[in-house]
């Protein structure tokens, strides 16, 4: 009775004549928990019975809930994906390609849809040609997106691949291979080649080649494939083609780490591997120091930099080794921050590894050098003023003004937070209260109440009711409030011996001035409150659950309802 009393209510939502996606959301999500909630009741004790009358009126009736939805709103593609997950969690194949046409009928110009379709039907249904008949397709849409040939690429790699594993087992088995079709192509890339050469014509950049070399890398029967992407792109190629681009730098300088030692050798001690790596680490670094001195850009520099920090975060037996790229890391910030190149996100790294490194004069040195660089970032002074305090030092104050300065006062309210909270830990009261003040008229309103929640637990912490009381009084004087800063206060009232009724109702009647219209829990508290509270009125409780009635909106309404239904009852 339940259940059918629950989706008659939804059906008849969704049978209005001014339709709501929402309606249709809330109508799927029920019948998907009824689903799930049916298997796992079925798992539990082991009944089957009409099993597939059950499930499959109820999975009947969300693909249709959802072919509704997507027919009345055809934009909204998170509402396709949802069908899309909904058929592949309960294996509806055949529902899952009729959604899959439709919805690339409709959004043909967002290739990822035409990936995931493709991938689908060669990993699902294990279909190469569908597979690749979508990826056709959707190279007519887009000619020219390289995602799009990369995966169609990797696609055809994997078939090849399929295809020699399953001649391989045949051939072990020795079966007659006569009925099988295994073209010679296919199974050393071929189709995979003429893919590249085919989008070689149309994308430039040297991002698209380096990608295709690292697919065609996880397999190991493109050695050949892999040499002509590395004739018509090689190391020689990309330097005269794309050599203003910090990519084809990067690949250069990561491509002396797999071509091994200088000095071939078959000793394997520690030693001697220590030596290996630091060779070709050092021989990275040169290909590096020649990029940054050809490109001398923000990007050159991160990549040189991003490097050094993975070989640095790499896990080493060796000290010297880790000292070494210790060094070698802290040099390139150096040189980075010396050229006016380093970006702004690497001065937080180049602080931590100073810090963990215990050169804390050298980063107080540091951050100061990113603030004067960067003077209006709020991230940056931020950075600056934390290493000033975990430093204990006598500067933190000057440098808090300084910052409020430059920074503009819409993004103030992170310094202003951060200055509070350090000086409620380090200096006096009355310091403090002052500090207090000071930030409420310099803030703007948006920013302001985020603060005053802070301010009034601090005040009741340092001093006592009566003058959080007070404070309370004067900010609610001020707009916009927020909804903690009144619970704040309620809670406050609740944690006094002598908690008074008359003061909870006051706090309870300014809030929902405020948040009586958007937050139904707001007046299921104050109704609770009258309840259980020794001073309460539950005859009161009444005129509040009407006055709720009446101010709520929307759907908080229902909600309203439920939960208070709940309350009477004693389950909530």
């Amino acid at each position: 009775r339940a259940v059918l009393r629950k989706a008659s209510a939804l059906e008849y939502k969704i049978q209005r004549r001014a339709l709501r996606k929402e309606d249709f959301i809330n109508y799927i999500q029920y019948e998907i928990n009824l689903l799930e909630l049916i298997k796992k009741r079925r798992a539990r004790i082991g009944y089957s019975f009409k099993k597939d009358e059950i499930e499959n009126s109820i999975l009947h009736r969300v693909h249709c809930l959802f072919n509704r939805a997507t027919g009345k709103w055809k934009e909204d593609v998170q509402l396709w994906l949802s069908h899309v997950a909904f058929c592949k969690q309960w294996n509806a194949k055949h529902q899952l390609s009729k959604v899959f046409s439709s919805m690339l009928a409709i959004h043909p110009n967002k290739p990822a849809l035409w990936i995931m379709a493709a991938k689908w039907e060669m990993e699902t249904q294990l279909s190469s040609e569908s597979a690749r008949h979508l990826f056709l397709r959707a190279l007519r849409f887009h000619p020219e997106c390289p995602k799009l040939y990369q995966e169609y690429f990797r696609m055809e790699l994997m078939n090849a691949e399929k295809q020699r594993k399953e001649k391989k087992e045949f051939e072990r088995a020795k079966m007659d291979l006569g009925e099988f079709n295994y073209s010679e192509e296919i199974l050393n890339g071929e189709m995979a080649r003429i893919i590249y050469r085919d989008a070689a014509q149309k994308i430039k950049g040297v991002e698209f080649h380096l990608a295709v070399l690292s697919i065609a890398k996880l397999f190991d029967f493109t050695q050949d494939l892999q040499k002509e992407i590395l004739e018509r792109h090689g190391v020689f190629s990309l330097q005269a083609k794309y050599a203003d681009d910090p990519l084809t730098w990067d690949y250069m300088a990561h491509r002396e780490l797999e071509l091994g030692s200088v000095q071939s050798t078959k000793r394997t001690t520690k030693q001697m591997k220590v030596s290996e790596m630091t060779q070709r680490e050092e021989r990275c670094c040169a290909v590096f120091e020649e990029a940054v001195r050809a490109v001398p850009t923000e990007d050159m520099w991160k990549c040189y930099i991003t490097f050094c920090l993975e070989r640095y975060n790499r896990k080493t037996n060796s000290e010297e080794l880790k000292q070494k790229r210790l060094e070698r890391t802290l040099s390139v910030f150096s040189k980075a921050h010396e050229s006016s190149l380093l970006p702004e996100a690497l001065y937080k790294q180049w602080l931590q590894l100073l810090l963990e490194s215990n050169l804390s004069e050298k980063a107080v040195e540091v951050a100061e050098a990113a603030t004067k660089r960067f003077s209006l970032s709020v991230e940056t002074w931020q950075m600056r003023l934390q290493v000033l305090i975990q430093q204990k030092s006598d500067d933190v104050t000057q440098c808090f003004e300084e910052a409020i300065k430059h920074v503009k006062s819409k993004g103030t309210l992170p310094l202003w937070t951060l200055w509070v909270e350090w000086s409620e830990g380090t200096n006096s009261k009355e310091d403090t209260e002052a500090l207090y003040q000071t930030s409420f008229g310099v803030l703007l309103s948006s920013t302001f109440i985020s603060l005053t929640r802070s301010a009034l637990y601090w005040t009741y912490r340092n001093g006592g009711y009566k003058k959080v009381k007070r404070v309370f009084t004067s900010l609610s004087e001020n707009r916009p409030l927020s909804l903690d800063f009144f619970r704040k206060m309620i809670q406050i009232e609740k944690e006094q011996e002598s908690c008074k009724m008359l003061h909870l109702r006051e706090y309870y009647e300014r809030a929902l001035r405020e948040f009586g219209s958007t937050d139904s829990d707001l007046w299921l508290d104050y109704i609770k409150e009258e309840l259980s509270h020794p001073q309460g009125k539950p005859e009161n409780c009444g005129s509040i659950h009407w006055r709720a009635m009446k101010m709520l909106q929307g759907d908080l309404v229902e909600d309203f309802i439920s939960k208070y239904t709940l309350l009477q009852t004693g389950h909530l």
